[in-house]
């Protein structure tokens, strides 16, 4: 066997890069936390106070804006040249000692003195160098406890506000009656198996078996279970569940109980002829009887259940100014961090800080300083990919959803100049307030329809329409329909064919209707 050395070339991610990318991905509010825990675990970084002084904003501001080398890009594999890392030390250093001596001229008017500065020189020197970079060595395993604690504090704290679940409020009740300790256990495994809609969609010959309880007395408990409350919990089937409820009403005699109970197909089907036949009542009566059926609940467990709403902090803003539309992140809130020029002090002391001293200001600094420029990378890329969605949208944030414009990911990376899977990452998660409202940066991609030109037909534009668009026409179409004679899905595609020029199949229409939670023409038909 006789063996070779061939050479190969392969993408490999440094940790660097893979961070970045991580980074990018947070919410704003995620930035936040992870921005608070980098500061307890890195002594190097601190937060950035706001200046005071009006000469000093523009500085702060051009930095901010200073374009970055690098995007924080799969297809970018280089790493920041030491020159260049050296260069933008040495700017942070000399914007921080001309802070400093900003801060001392306004509280001594007048010039800075040299005793003042030597002063100053010897409060720096007399700081207990090795003990503060030791507090930050033996600390961290401190802050990531405390941090670890306060997320458990949090969770604890947010399952304590939650609302019980639906097996929870049931169970709840069933221990509040008079009942045996063998027909509480059944009727807690009955509650059990209830799905999210609070019925049993298990046979419970099935359950039975499988408990070892005889089939009679697990029919006992049942009911027991379905006297609690949602009413029609516990039910095996639609049709019982509303008839449960419908002699909670005492309407046990009426014409919508008997439908149900006993012409429960035609009555699914909305076949209002055959139900005429079968009972002796007028078309009005069956419409009034429909109409109670109509407003019972299909799913009664869905009105128990964890209530607890979290609420959406937009992670950017578009705001119209002089007809433009512009962008800025919502970061006001965001702690300012930037790397403390304490390390110097370290490092300039040679023969007097140790060499693990030393080793460990360099890898803390190394951190403190990606942080930071990763920090600047996120903002620049959520800024260049909202900023090309708002251009492309325009006409959206103008008319509404009627002006929705087909994209995909592709399209931004192509003209911000980004990976497609860069692009996908900043756009996770994100939220932008608008003045038509807050949305996901995901609302904006979707799925195209092609339109037929202007020859073929008659006013339609030509061009494509955005998924959503079609939605909502199909959703304003049916809601604009003749209630006694609802719209078929072939009919509603003949319009959209007809007098909008929208290229699109029955099955489709069918389809979209679905989504929208529409049901067919016949269950839509009143009397």
């Amino acid at each position: 066997m006789e063996f070779q050395l061939q050479p190969q070339t392969r993408q490999q991610f440094s940790p660097q890069l893979m961070y970045a990318l991580k980074l990018l991905q947070f919410s704003t509010l995620e930035l936040e936390q992870e921005i608070k825990e980098k500061i307890e675990e890195n002594p190097l970084l601190e937060l950035e106070e706001e200046s005071e002084d009006p000469a000093e904003e523009p500085l702060a501001e051009n930095l901010a804006e200073e374009p970055l080398a690098e995007e924080p890009n799969e297809e970018s594999l280089a790493e920041e040249p030491d020159a260049a890392r050296e260069e933008l030390d040495a700017a942070r250093e000399e914007s921080e000692v001309a802070r400093e001596e900003s801060e001392v001229a306004r509280e001594e008017p007048g010039t800075v003195r040299e005793d003042d500065l030597g002063d100053l020189a010897s409060d720096r020197n007399s700081i207990d160098w090795d003990a503060y970079i030791q507090d930050g060595m033996h600390n961290q395993m401190d802050a990531r406890e405390e941090t670890e604690k306060r997320e458990d504090q949090h969770i604890l704290e947010r399952e304590g506000k939650s609302d019980p679940t639906l097996t929870e409020y049931l169970i709840e009740q069933l221990r509040l009656l008079d009942l045996s300790n063998r027909d509480r256990e059944i009727g807690e495994y009955l509650i059990g198996n209830l799905n999210e809609s609070g019925l049993l969609d298990v046979p419970l010959l099935d359950l039975a078996l499988e408990s070892s309880v005889p089939f009679d007395e697990a029919e006992r408990v049942l009911k027991v279970v379905q006297t609690l409350e949602p009413t029609g919990v516990g039910a095996r089937d639609l049709r019982e569940s509303l008839m449960l409820q419908l002699e909670a009403l005492h309407l046990r005699d009426s014409l919508a109980y008997r439908m149900i109970s006993e012409h429960w197909r035609d009555v699914k089907l909305r076949r209002i002829s055959s139900i005429r036949k079968k009972i002796r009542a007028s078309e009005q009566e069956i419409g009034d009887a429909l109409n109670v059926i109509a407003g019972l609940n299909p799913h009664p467990g869905l009105a128990v259940g964890d209530s607890s709403v979290m609420a959406i902090h937009p992670d950017l803003v578009v705001e119209k100014v002089d007809g433009e539309y512009l962008v800025y992140l919502n970061d006001r809130n965001l702690p300012r961090v930037r790397v403390s020029h304490a390390y110097q002090s370290i490092l300039n002391r040679g023969g007097q800080s140790s060499e693990e001293d030393r080793r460990y200001v360099r890898r803390k600094l190394t951190e403190a300083n990606h942080f930071v420029n990763s920090i600047e990378q996120r903002r620049s890329t959520l800024l260049k990919v909202t900023n090309s969605i708002v251009k492309a949208q325009r006409e959206f944030l103008d008319t509404g959803l009627s002006g929705l414009k087909p994209m995909i990911l592709q399209d931004v990376a192509d003209e911000v100049g980004l990976h497609v899977t860069t692009v996908s990452r900043a756009t996770q998660g994100k939220y932008v307030q608008t003045p038509r409202g807050i949305f996901a940066l995901r609302f904006f991609f979707d799925g195209r329809l092609k339109k037929k030109t202007d020859e073929q037909a008659g006013k339609a534009a030509a061009g494509q329409l955005a998924t959503k668009t079609v939605k909502d026409r199909i959703a304003r179409i049916i809601e604009e329909e003749d209630a006694r004679a609802p719209l078929s899905d072939q009919a509603i595609e003949e319009i959209l064919r007809t007098k909008e020029g929208v290229q699109i199949k029955r099955r489709t229409v069918a389809k979209y209707r679905e989504n929208l939670g529409i049901p067919i023409a016949r269950m839509r038909r009143r009397i």
